[in-house]
């Protein structure tokens, strides 16, 4: 995957992060450069992980206020495993992405409020509300989310879509002849 793709998908999602709270508060809850992150990670793509980690962390923080680096820190940490555990166990199914994406949720988010606790910053929600209502969203969206990401930016995605639309058209055919009878 190239690194302008890269870049585009993470400024796509850090924007969805940032504009979706404006239009309906309960979309805050959705991570998207997580999701990213959880992405790239899974591609074993190891400095590219901890670098988009890094970026989505601290442009969210930045732009949302509180304790500046605690997002890219926890979001790094969150790429470091996520990569590390995709190095040793074969994660190249789909339905074994959708409990990593529930882990790496859950840790970023025990990451985050534990520096936001040692630190002396007040928590502005309960914890386990705000991580469980984090963890439902982005799991649900983030498989949507995941899933998009494969199709796009893969070959074997690629392949499968052309082979998708070869199937569908002789399904055509057959329909379409059998309706002429």
């Amino acid at each position: 995957m190239s690194q302008l793709k890269i870049a585009a998908v993470l400024a796509l999602a850090i924007i969805l992060q940032l504009s979706l709270r404006a239009v309906w508060p309960p979309l805050s809850y959705i991570d998207f450069p997580l999701v990213v992150v959880v992405y790239i990670a899974l591609q074993r793509h190891a400095w590219q992980a901890l670098f988009v980690g890094t970026i989505a962390g601290l442009a969210v923080d930045a732009a949302g206020g509180g304790l500046m680096g605690a997002g890219g820190f926890s979001k790094t940490l969150t790429a470091y495993l996520i990569y590390f555990a995709a190095t040793r166990v074969n994660l190249e199914n789909t339905l074994l992405r959708i409990p990593v994406l529930a882990a790496a949720t859950v840790l970023d988010s025990a990451i985050y409020v534990f520096w936001h606790r040692s630190l002396g910053y007040a928590p502005s929600a309960p914890f386990v509300q705000t991580m469980s209502y984090r963890l439902i969203a982005t799991t649900v969206m983030g498989t949507f989310a995941l899933y998009l990401l494969d199709s796009l930016f893969t070959e074997g995605g690629r392949q499968q879509r052309r082979a998708f639309a070869s199937r569908r058209k002789g399904a055509r055919r057959v329909t379409g002849s059998m309706g002429r009878r």
